[in-house]
């Protein structure tokens, strides 16, 4: 069996090691941090949903943000200094319109057949990660965001997910904590949420019993490929060897993705959370049980055991700039004081991550100009949702360059 790399720590670089140790493959995952899971997929929104499976490439995406371009606090903020960067992002995302229709449905579909993977590998690994599947709640404050939300429903339909209406007396019986006026939401019982975190952890230790082996703090500096070997050269000066690679590393693919002759326009699309510390009872009980999607606020919740509440959301697309910014966190302090008044806001942690997102808003799965070079990245804001059906079909798709470098003269469609 072949000897791949993967590069980067996150959640698909995790699960996509995973899949391949499954294989039997010897997999050596390099990650910069000591651990694996410290960025983007250390303090995320917690979701693992179906139901927010409308990708972004609608035209009342480009028209909020240009009404929310000079408010600080909105959920979607473009800083309009220009790049060639980002122009061309925005060109390809616009150009991505026409198939929105499409990639909503095709993500519900990988959403729905993520599940099965990633709740089979937690409970034959014996992971913890304060899974509660208690559902997903959107919530909406007017008739036209309602009445959208009826169209998205339509295609998530289409692609398998059920969800039903409900009523605002209806949305108080499913979380009774909430507090405020709302025309209706929608509510699906599937959805689920869970600690990012605790999963890769313990899907990382999952990967060294099954022999992957980890070169933490170990940041890539360059890679190359032959066709039939690769090569990286790490910050260090060290270089490690392999028939392949797989380049999992989030808004890093894009540098990686050209030195091996790839182009990936992953652009890295700034998200903030906040950690709600539930350390009295009061705020334990005033915490909300149903994780909820607030679509006015774009600001969703889940709830992570006794004692954590996390509230995350907002898009900022300002390049590759992880600081914390105060005006962009005191609007989920607000958010959680005006929908949870009893849950005490004095102990909260903040956090931002950069979300690895393509213009046509679906992830990079599969090989690149090079037959040894693999993707799996560009995940966006679905990266956990849609992380152990992407491993999947990586796995899939190095089995069969696998078949095809055992029998080089088989015809493909033989070998598939």
């Amino acid at each position: 069996m072949a000897h791949l790399i993967v590069i980067g720590g996150g959640i698909t670089g995790v699960t996509s090691a995973y899949a391949l140790a499954r294989q039997g493959h010897q997999v050596t995952l390099i990650e910069k941090h000591r651990y694996a899971g410290m960025e983007t997929s250390h303090a995320n929104g917690g979701q693992l949903s179906a139901s927010n499976a409308e990708v972004w490439t609608h035209p009342s995406t480009l028209i909020k943000g240009l009404k929310w371009m000079f408010k600080a606090d909105a959920p979607l903020l473009l800083n309009p200094r220009p790049s060639w960067h980002k122009l061309s992002w925005f060109a390809e995302f616009a150009a991505s319109m026409s198939r929105y229709r499409d990639n909503t449905v095709a993500t519900t579909r990988l959403a729905i057949a993520a599940r099965e993977h990633l709740f089979g590998w937690a409970q034959d690994e014996g992971i913890e990660f304060d899974l509660k599947q208690r559902g997903i709640l959107h919530i909406y404050r007017s008739r036209a965001s309602f009445e959208h939300a009826s169209q998205v429903s339509r295609l998530l339909a289409q692609g398998g997910l059920t969800r039903r209406a409900v009523t605002p007396d209806e949305m108080r019986a499913i979380e009774p904590t909430l507090r405020g006026e709302f025309f209706g939401g929608w509510y699906t019982e599937s959805d689920s949420t869970g600690d990012i975190h605790k999963f890769t952890h313990g899907l990382g230790l999952a990967c060294a019993r099954l022999g992957v082996k980890f070169m933490t703090a170990q940041a890539v500096a360059r890679v190359w490929s032959t066709g039939k070997s690769v090569r990286v050269l790490l910050a260090s000066g060290d270089e490690v060897d392999a028939d392949g690679v797989v380049i999992c590393a989030g808004v890093r693919s894009r540098a990686l993705g050209a030195q091996l002759g790839d182009r990936l326009n992953v652009y890295p699309v700034k998200g903030y959370s906040i950690t709600v510390m539930l350390e009295d009872e009061q705020s334990q009980a005033a915490a909300p049980q149903v994780s909820l999607l607030d679509d006015a606020t774009k600001l969703v919740t889940s709830r992570l055991g006794l004692d954590r509440f996390r509230v995350a959301g907002t898009a900022e697309f300002n390049g590759y700039n992880l600081d914390i910014r105060a005006d962009r966190i005191r609007p989920l302090v607000d958010w959680v004081n005006q929908c949870f008044p009893g849950v005490s806001t004095r102990r909260v942690e903040p956090w931002a991550g950069l979300r690895p997102m393509l213009p046509n808003m679906m992830p990079r799965v599969g090989p690149g100009r090079h037959a040894n070079v693999f993707y799996n990245t560009g995940h966006g804001h679905l990266g956990w949702t849609l992380s152990a059906i992407t491993a999947h079909q990586l796995g899939e798709q190095v089995a069969q360059w696998e078949r095809m470098r055992a029998s080089p003269s088989v015809p493909a469609a033989v070998a598939a």
